[in-house]
């Protein structure tokens, strides 16, 4: 098969588009010719400095397509199925096998490509919303980088539950399309400071949740856009500032919470997580959840397709097509 491989950790162009063996499908596990590969944020900090299983490694996490194979014991899907899966890796390549609790049919009403943004993105984002952020209806989420994949689900699943929708992101452009997804405010952080905005919006109050995508030296700005019994649910390191410090005498005064979340462990804990995703992909099929993506790329330009999503023009996913 063909695959977008790399023998050592760096920038896009260490990606190569070439052939690899076949993967083998074993006991319990599903083989899917991939026809859509969704790239999430973990795919390109994996790719500019993880660990590699196996060299050459082909890195990805998302995709969805049809089932080919079958090992024994897999009873919910079957051969000729639409899925979308989820594994540690092996997402960048025209076939991968994953296990079989980590992929979920895709309603008759969804597109594949479509369906290929969801679990992780609107996964991470209802957990950190409602299980690990409590949100309820007529509190204040501030949504942080509201354009990434996270962020798009965040906005759209914090307002359908009655939720005011702060985000943001680092043009008044993208501002404008996360504002049709049902942001109530917008942030621009290339210009504005998201603390002094955050607390004109709330009248000093400071919000209830935020979510938080970014990390780095943003966690102590999202400490201090809290309000009373506020929380915060960190969820990546997009900004790829590394590891941060979080003082707790911070936290003390107002009573606030921070937690991290990691949707991986979430799935191998508790099967409570891959039902969340399964009433996502219906909510998408009859229009009530939108996904949104920006670009499509051709598998063999996975280097370009990376390249494109470090220059943050993205707005939702992209999209590569084997």
């Amino acid at each position: 098969m063909k695959a977008a491989v790399y023998s050592e950790t760096g920038p896009p162009s260490v990606l190569r588009y070439e052939d690899v063996p076949d993967p083998s499908v074993g006991p319990g596990t599903v083989l899917v010719r991939n026809q859509a590969i969704s790239i999430e944020g973990g795919d390109v900090l994996h790719r500019s400095g993880g660990e590699l299983g196996r060299v050459p490694h082909v890195v990805g996490y998302q995709s969805a397509g049809t089932v080919e194979a079958v090992g024994d014991g897999v009873t919910s899907v079957t051969v000729g199925d639409r899925v979308v899966t989820v594994g540690v890796d092996g997402s960048h390549a025209e076939l991968r096998v994953v296990p079989e609790g980590f992929t979920w049919l895709i309603p008759d009403a969804l597109s594949t490509d479509d369906a290929a943004t969801a679990p992780v993105p609107f996964g991470t984002a209802h957990d950190a919303l409602f299980e690990f952020g409590r949100l309820t209806d007529g509190e204040t989420v501030l949504v942080q980088a509201g354009a990434g994949g996270v962020g798009v689900a965040a906005i759209q699943l914090a307002k359908r539950a009655g939720a005011r929708v702060l985000t943001t992101a680092s043009s008044p452009a993208k501002l404008a399309r996360l504002a049709e997804l049902g942001t109530d405010a917008g942030i621009d952080y290339s210009e504005q400071d998201t603390v002094t905005e955050v607390l004109r919006l709330t009248d000093g109050r400071g919000v209830d949740l935020v979510v938080d995508t970014v990390g780095g030296s943003a966690m102590t700005d999202n400490v201090r856009c809290l309000a009373y019994r506020g929380r915060c649910v960190s969820v990546g390191e997009v900004g790829r500032e590394g590891a941060t410090t979080i003082d707790v005498g911070m936290l003390r005064p107002k009573n606030l919470t921070v937690v991290g979340y990691f949707m991986g462990m979430e799935m191998l804990m508790s099967p409570r997580c891959h039902d969340v995703v399964a009433r996502v992909l219906d909510d998408l099929a009859v229009g009530e959840l939108h996904a949104v993506i920006d670009r499509t790329f051709p598998l063999s330009e996975a280097a370009h397709a990376h390249a494109y999503i470090e220059s943050r023009a993205a707005v939702g996913r992209v999209l590569l097509l084997p």
